[in-house]
């Protein structure tokens, strides 16, 4: 897919572009330069194609700009950004007129070969307008946009649209499988990430708190029809809110890390196994929980472990159940990104996740499963009365849903479902995929669909 990148120098305004021509609020904006580091991506419609927008941090020669001591780091995204790009957008400040740092952006962008654009932002209002004239020194068509107010926004879509080469065939491919890496600060999100496309595609250092945005990177095994095509999501790490003031860039990025669990297909949640689950990941795991996404739980820097003594799989997995029962049905991996042990693994245990949280139980067979396993073992005796389930049906997937049938769901017991759980589990796997059922009232008799039925006294979810 086409790449069109927005570059700049510091605080000009290019994340707030970004998500104007997102449609959303995908990239972090604050009043503060330095605050994007890594390249953001997002697949937008701009006109009448589809391209892959890319936001960057701000350019800076000099650390005393931003005094962010990944400047180095930021400033090499988005050089690749513009390499990759087929358009390039340069923002910048109208108000502020043309500075060093922008004549050094340009001729470094104009250098690449790129077709680019200049966009004078902050152009509020028509009589802002001529603020962007002196930006024509650059040799470059500028246009004059504001990105709070919308202004001048369409224009620049167009000329971007006009600049792109002829629209191929795979513009529209199947959506890809969406999978966000969350978990504490410095656990190896990026470095996972990193290691997966084998290049340096996210920001990786031990400064707690590098990575700030949810980072959308486009990810592919195979080739041709068989491809398999996955959206990794890396995500800042997920602080307590007790540790964040409620003006901070941390406030921003735990709320964009929870919007990439709410938005993904699976969610990939990287544990310290030196550490074991601490409380802080017990709480995002609550979160991936209550989202209801398939999950799959990676015990990062297994080399370091080892170092450590700790080499038994099998223990180290049955602790990690105990402290986190919750998610007894999201599957294990040991792996270590930096010697790439089992890292193969998880993506194939993410397959696997995905796939259970989409599967069709067919009716008969659950319905059989829900009968054996209620001679069995009989529900208990609840003020004298005993749970009847007299019809099971599958009502949806991603997550999977049953619908129960009984006498009366206020008969129910919490380790009476957990009973029923696991044998639907024995027979039709589901790893890695969460299982909701809810329970319904309906008289003896009564099948979903009946003529005539009575209307459901009461339904509960489990």
């Amino acid at each position: 897919m086409n790449v069109v990148s927005l570059v700049g120098r510091p605080n000009t305004g290019k994340s707030a572009l970004f998500n104007r021509l997102a449609r959303k609020r995908v990239a972090i904006v604050f009043d503060q330069p330095g605050v994007t580091r890594d390249r953001v991506t997002r697949e937008v419609e701009l006109g009448s194609r589809r391209v892959m927008l890319v936001d960057t941090g701000g350019i800076a020669f000099d650390r005393g700009v931003t005094g962010d001591p990944l400047d180095v780091e930021t400033r090499g995204q988005a050089a690749l950004a513009v390499e990759d790009s087929a358009v390039c957008v340069v923002v910048v400040d109208a108000r502020e007129g043309i500075t060093p740092l922008d004549q050094e952006v340009v001729e470094r962008v104009r250098d690449s070969g790129v077709p680019c654009i200049v966009a004078a932002n902050k152009c509020d209002t028509a009589d802002d307008d001529w603020r962007a004239e002196e930006f024509a020194r650059f040799g470059l068509d500028v246009l004059p946009v504001s990105a709070e107010h919308s202004r001048g926004v369409e224009d620049l879509v167009q000329a971007v649209v006009s600049r792109l080469p002829p629209a191929e065939a795979d513009e529209s491919a199947a959506k890809p499988l969406r999978v966000a890496v969350v978990g504490r600060p410095n656990v190896g999100k990026s470095s996972y990430i990193n290691r997966l496309l084998n290049a340096p595609r996210v920001i990786v250092s031990e400064i707690a708190g590098t990575t700030r945005d949810a980072v959308e990177v486009p990810f592919a095994i195979g080739s041709g029809p068989e491809a398999r095509h996955y959206m990794l999501v890396d995500t800042a790490g997920m602080k307590p809110h007790t540790k964040m003031s409620k003006s901070s860039v941390d406030n921003f990025s735990l709320f964009r890390s929870e919007e990439a669990i709410e938005e993904a297909d699976v969610v990939v949640l990287l544990l310290d196994p030196t550490m074991g689950p601490t409380m802080q990941d017990k709480r995002i795991a609550g979160k991936i929980l209550d989202a209801k996404k398939a999950c799959v739980l990676m015990m990062n820097k297994w080399d370091l472990a080892n170092a450590d003594g700790i080499t038994d799989e099998k223990k180290a997995a049955e602790a990690v159940r105990t402290m986190m029962p919750f998610l007894a049905f999201a599957p294990i991996v040991f792996c270590s990104n930096k010697s790439g042990y089992n890292i193969r693994r998880t993506v194939d245990a993410i397959d696997r996740a995905a796939a259970s949280a989409g599967e069709r139980l067919p009716t008969g067979m659950l319905n059989r499963v829900i009968e054996t396993a209620a001679k069995r073992t009989l529900s208990p005796m609840v003020r004298g009365r005993r749970l009847k389930i007299y019809y099971a049906l599958q009502v949806s997937t991603n997550p999977q849903t049953i619908r129960l049938f009984v006498n009366d769901p206020k008969l129910v017991t919490p380790a009476y479902l957990a009973y029923l759980e696991r044998m639907i589990r024995a027979r039709f796997g589901l790893e890695g995929a969460p299982l909701r059922m809810f329970l319904k009232a309906r008289p003896r008799g009564g099948r979903p669909g009946a003529k005539g039925g009575a209307a459901p006294e009461a339904e509960a979810e489990a």
